[in-house]
């Protein structure tokens, strides 16, 4: 053998099969990519961790209450003043809900037992006394005022409202000394009032006025024969109109 070869040296060893470089190949290639592939799963789970985070902290936003059962869905949290608050309003809802029953109550009465009533403009004026410089002729100022006019037993009371409990003012029918119509006139949007007086022993003028003529006569029949005043009374010519 060493003969064949001459001087050539042989390293037996030298020609021997390299390790499989493709599977250190494949392995660094394994290994990089595991390494890219959990890199890349810890900053997802890092970014996904923040975003759930800004999410929590955009929910937790001041008076935003989240109910911690579905039994809260209902309830309602209310401060002590709140309920002040509420129990002061159903107390006055109350207070005017009996007042408008009294009301309605006074107005059913008053039309039931009331031998006539129903709105009447009206205003008053003294009568000129002995002895008294005449009184300057004021027929021209327009101080007629709505009043809700009631004639009951012995006595007329003048509302300001049909619902209000009390009258503001009234006169006995024993007081009463005339009663009469008076001139009509014309508003200013060219509407005829007819008007009618009731003349009281002390020397009140109640003048009476309405659209309505049929009203108006109504008002004094009805008044000539509850004051026992029988007969066509004069038209007040003192002052007018």
């Amino acid at each position: 053998m060493d003969g064949l070869y001459g001087k050539v040296e042989v390293f037996p060893e030298h020609f021997q099969p390299l390790k499989d470089s493709s599977n250190n190949c494949v392995s660094d290639a394994n290994s990089r990519t595991d390494t890219n592939f959990r890199s890349h799963i810890g900053s997802w789970s890092v970014k996904s961790v923040m975003g759930a985070a800004s999410i929590l902290n955009l929910l937790n936003l001041p008076r935003f209450r989240w109910p911690n059962s579905s039994d809260e869905d209902d309830k309602v949290i209310l401060t002590k003043a709140d309920v002040e608050t509420l129990r002061a309003e159903i107390a006055d809802a109350e207070d005017r809900e009996t007042h408008l029953k009294a009301r309605l109550e006074n107005v059913d009465e008053v039309l039931r037992s009331a031998r006539l009533s129903g709105y009447l403009y009206m205003r008053t004026r003294w009568m000129e006394l002995p002895g008294e410089p005449p009184i300057l002729d004021d027929s021209d100022v327009d101080d007629w005022l709505p009043r809700f006019v009631v004639l009951q037993g012995s006595c007329l009371y003048y509302f300001l409202k049909s619902t209000d409990l009390s009258p503001q003012d009234t006169t006995l029918l024993s007081d009463v000394t005339e009663i009469g119509p008076r001139p009509s006139f014309m508003q200013e949007d060219g509407q005829t009032r007819y008007t009618f007086f009731i003349l009281t022993r002390q020397g009140l003028r109640f003048e009476c006025s309405s659209l309505s003529e049929i009203q108006v006569e109504c008002w004094m029949r009805v008044l000539r024969k509850d004051c026992n005043l029988q007969g066509e009374a004069t038209t007040d010519k003192s002052v007018e109109s």
